[in-house]
């Protein structure tokens, strides 16, 4: 009898070891899942509304979803074209209708993953797609820098300029300011921008 006891005890550890090693392997897949989850929904919705104020954030057109996948690096020019995009945009909508709901773009991220993420197995890929996506929004992704080449360099180097522009700039390159774009009046007797100008009584 005791045994027995000593039987079902073990038993029993060892398939609360086994729940709870299941437990503690399955918590942590579902809280990434559900987190990921969250900021993939926040994406979908800041791109949904670009520009249309009338827009809930339920509904993505065929633009703006075309905007994200470019935005977000899904559609990379090379595995995933606009023309893949386009396809799949009309391949998961509701027939007749012209925009998607999320569950739809999920849809239509679970085709598209495995083909932009090739040699990943299916979930994998969708993970991978997710991850391009999660935290963006419109915009964020790029920005436009200053130009600093050809003739935009040459027009900017104040070293180049001549005639009246040439005195509204120090050999610096610094602007005199007002100095250097009005006439003020010169009482000295020489001729205007004369450069042997104050040397006749150092000579004389």
């Amino acid at each position: 009898m005791p045994m027995g006891d000593v039987t079902c005890s073990a038993g029993d550890q060892l398939q609360v070891g086994r729940e709870r090693q299941s437990g503690s392997s399955s918590l942590p897949t579902l809280f990434l899942h559900s987190s990921k989850m969250a900021g993939l929904e926040d994406s979908f919705r800041k791109f949904a509304v670009y520009g249309d104020t009338a827009a809930n954030g339920s509904n993505m057109t065929g633009k703006n979803f075309s905007k994200m996948c470019k935005e977000c690096g899904v559609m990379d020019g090379k595995a995933v074209t606009s023309t893949d995009i386009d396809i799949l945009f009309n391949k998961v909508k509701a027939k007749g209708a012209r925009t998607i709901t999320f569950a739809e773009f999920q849809q239509a991220m679970k085709e598209i993953s495995v083909k932009r993420f090739k040699g990943k197995s299916a979930e994998e890929a969708l993970q991978a797609v997710y991850g391009l996506i999660e935290g963006k929004e419109p915009g964020s992704t790029s920005t436009t820098k200053a130009t600093k080449v050809g003739g935009v360099e040459r027009l900017t180097d104040t070293s180049k300029y001549t005639g009246s522009h040439k005195e509204r700039f120090d050999e610096s390159g610094k602007g005199k300011g007002l100095a250097g774009r009005e006439d003020l009046t010169d009482n000295s007797g020489y001729v205007g921008a004369y450069k042997g100008a104050g040397t006749y009584d150092k000579t004389h």
